[in-house]
């Protein structure tokens, strides 16, 4: 599998084993197949494609999914916030199309491992074609309501995008190292409100709530300012550790 990028910048993955048609022509699969990263490709109407060494970020982009995800803005914040690197042991609920299961999976290398868990079992099966396709071994998705008990021990990091997340963090203290960290993912802000009320009452501490806006920079002729649209409520984030 490769992803090409055409000149305007549209990105599609290719895998070789059928000619690839678009608006600006026919790639033939034997190029395709043969090409190695930063060789151009031609179509038949002369326009090039560049063929690109993919991240995890471009493969998002242009995976399958059937559900929405969460932005790079709060999967950045999460990674950072939590310390969690090379070696991670780590469970996420639900899963959806898989997305921060594979940022995750991409920065805890082979000694790593990441649990994700999705009671939907078409949600299950996505993410479970966009991982392999992605080529990733480090994580496991499980078809699991993970409200029916948190299989793993000794866990760096549990990541909730769930309704009523609160309804298991007793569990998740439990499955937790001493030091691990829960984050929870919530849009509206009364399902934050009460993880937090819950979290403390637990025992979890360092607890914090976050929004992160963001907001890009333009640079024109007549000068640099902020884009007039930026990203902004995505969600609420919270973060608490056990200690």
């Amino acid at each position: 599998m490769k992803i090409i990028i055409d000149e305007r910048g549209k990105k599609y993955i290719v895998n070789g084993e059928s000619d690839f048609h678009s608006d600006l022509g026919i790639l033939k699969k034997d190029s395709i197949k043969n090409a190695s990263i930063g060789d151009t490709l031609t179509t038949h109407l002369d326009k090039e494609f560049k063929v690109i060494k993919a991240n995890v970020n471009d493969f998002i982009d242009l995976m399958t999914r059937r559900c929405s995800i969460l932005i790079q803005k709060d999967i950045g914040v999460v990674i950072s916030h939590t310390g969690i690197g090379y070696g991670s042991r780590i469970v996420d609920a639900g899963t959806g199309a898989g997305a921060i299961a594979l940022n995750f999976g991409n920065i805890i290398g082979d000694t790593g491992k990441v649990y994700t868990y999705e009671i939907r079992e078409d949600f299950a099966k996505i993410a479970t074609e966009n991982i392999a396709n992605f080529g990733l071994n480090n994580i496991e998705v499980k078809n699991k309501d993970i409200k029916e008990g948190i299989d793993e021990k000794e866990l760096d990091l549990i990541f909730l995008d769930l309704p009523q997340p609160y309804d298991i963090f007793e569990n998740c203290y439990t499955a937790l190292n001493l030091g691990g960290w829960i984050a929870i993912y919530a849009p509206y802000i009364d399902q934050i409100q009460t993880s937090y009320r819950i979290a403390k009452k637990i025992g979890f501490t360092s607890i914090s709530i976050i929004e992160t806006l963001e907001r890009e920079i333009e640079v024109r002729n007549q000068g640099t300012r902020p884009k007039t649209r930026m990203v902004g409520h995505s969600g609420y984030l919270l973060f608490a550790r056990k200690l």
